[in-house]
């Protein structure tokens, strides 16, 4: 239990339904979806199109979603990769005859098909039962009447300003700057696509007008990408992977997301006795730094899209995580390993949801960078992903840009499950940092018996290409042992990233928390 002397959040419980997410609103929205007959799958789908309006430099109609589901008759688990592909026209051999040794965030050649829309119409049509006009009705509403912005909304808006190009500052800046806090947001351009989208399924956005608003656009500003690239846009199901950790199983999606570090990371921590370590300690601080380094380095070399890599299981295996393990100083840090890409984005949001009949769902969307390649399609304002700038240009890499290719990505919805039934679906928004997070959020469950809002809650750390970002919340004595020990230690501008999570009690209770760090809050009825 929480000290309430201190300030804090208390966990939010109820018996029917519960969605935790990153906006207050989405979170309602979802709410009134389950109190009106329609199941989680529906419900995230409506919060999460809405915060696309609500938080639009984190997550829209231009970006990529991935998913994990649990229907409510069953223990088993599906994963929906929306993730979009490289237009054919991308060459990697040509970018690197331009002199270009990285994809640029703000190039139309970093700008992968949208794989959300299809996923969400995918997701509608196989699980939900609302009807996909139903799940976009709010987010249409809000879109043209306005949603005020929320502090931690207006704080990134005001970081990312610079990205914006051409006429996506007329469409996301109110007078040509951020909005402040409170100030009404509106996208009646929005509106109308997803009105369309509502009325006509997919095909409305990956066709027809909207389709050649996007294709042209992209193509004005040296873009190779065609009408046939965006009506081949389609998600697959795939089958989830997962390792365990202390008595408790891991369910990630598998790549091209980076859940399979995520599992890594943890085959690592598991050779030390971390509940043994103070949890806002040098030690724990290290150790997660050092297996994080190694991690992220095997992610680095190895994760692409599935179709172009064959190294799944060495990245699962416990041999691999034993292996690492012994390479790590528990008194000297190693040098960071080299990053494949320039970009390393900290903004997407997370959803999860889960209704009366105990079906889950665990869904992440993103348009990769803030405000994603700040590039916005000229006529419906649709503001583009990056996330080919995932790609490497090394040759013969299997991440390497290529037409028709998947990049690798950052975002990675989770379930934890304990005697094989699942206890909690979660998510940890914050880029590069997720995978680490996702092992942070376990090992807090895990190793220090915390409660979930507790586990959110707790000051995190990072080591980030070189730089040890660490929280407000460790002493200042952790961070002098830190530097002692060679890192280049940090205090971070915006906090490390956000989560939310809902348990499910065999009570019959269930249990949202939500990150302080971000606006959002959990609900349940």
């Amino acid at each position: 239990m929480r000290d309430f002397h201190l300030p804090g959040r208390s966990a939010v419980y109820a018996t029917n339904g519960m969605c935790a997410t990153s906006h207050p609103l989405a979170s309602k929205v979802a709410i009134q979806v389950l109190e009106s007959g329609g199941n989680a799958v529906d419900a995230a789908i409506a919060g999460a199109v809405l915060l696309g309006i609500a938080e639009p430099q984190m997550t829209g109609i231009g970006g990529d979603l991935f998913a994990l589901v649990k229907r409510g008759d069953s223990d088993e688990i599906v994963a929906l990769n929306g993730s979009g592909r490289a237009p054919a026209g991308l060459s990697a051999a040509d970018l690197r005859a331009q002199g270009m040794d990285t994809l640029s965030a703000t190039s139309p050649h970093a700008v992968t098909v949208p794989g959300a829309i299809d996923a969400f119409c995918r997701l509608s049509a196989d699980h939900g039962r609302a009807g996909l006009a139903a799940c976009l009705a709010p987010a249409i509403h809000y879109a043209e009447a306005g949603i005020p912005v929320a502090p931690r909304v207006a704080f990134d808006w005001g970081l990312a300003v610079d990205t914006l190009q051409g006429v996506a500052r007329d469409d996301y800046l109110l007078d040509g700057k951020a909005p402040a806090p409170g100030q009404l947001f509106r996208s009646p351009k929005q509106a109308e696509v997803l009105r369309r989208i509502a009325m006509d399924g997919r095909d409305a956005f990956y066709e027809g007008e909207v389709a050649e608003d996007m294709v042209d656009s992209l193509r004005a500003m040296g873009g190779t990408h065609t009408l046939d690239d965006f009506a081949a846009c389609t998600s697959d199901y795939v089958t989830p992977i997962s390792g365990q950790y202390r008595g408790y199983e891991l369910v990630e999606h598998p790549p091209n997301g980076q859940g399979a570090a995520a599992i890594l990371l943890c085959n690592i921590l598991s050779h030390f006795d971390i509940a043994s370590m103070d949890p806002l300690g040098a030690d724990r601080a290290h150790v997660e730094a050092e297996a994080s380094k190694l991690a992220y380095d095997a992610r680095n070399r190895f994760i692409a899209d599935p179709d172009h890599m064959t190294r799944t299981d060495h990245l699962l295996s416990m041999d691999t995580a034993r292996k690492l393990a012994a390479l790590i100083d528990m008194e000297r840090a190693m040098d960071a390993p080299a990053r494949v890409s320039e970009n390393v984005h900290k903004d997407t949001i997370y959803i999860t949801v889960v209704d009366r009949d105990r079906m889950a769902v665990s869904l992440i969307y993103s348009i990769f960078n803030s405000f994603g390649s700040g590039i916005a399609s000229d006529k419906f304002g649709i503001l583009m992903q990056n996330r080919g700038s995932g790609f490497s240009l090394e040759e013969g890499h299997p991440n390497e840009a290529a037409g028709g290719k998947r990049p690798m990505h950052t975002i990675i919805p989770a379930m934890l499950k304990r005697d094989g039934k699942l206890l909690m679906p979660f998510g940890v928004m914050g880029g590069a940092y997720q995978a680490n997070g996702h092992a942070r959020f376990v090992s807090n469950i895990a190793d220090f018996g915390m409660h979930p809002q507790q586990a959110i809650d707790t000051a995190r750390s990072f080591s980030d290409a070189g730089d040890m970002k660490v929280e407000n919340g460790y002493s200042p004595e952790v961070y002098d042992e830190l530097a002692r020990r060679g890192h280049a230690v940090s205090r971070p501008e915006v906090a490390i990233g956000g989560a939310q999570t809902i348990r499910i009690d065999d009570s019959g209770v269930l249990e949202g928390a939500s990150d302080p760090r971000k606006d959002g809050c959990a609900l349940g009825y």
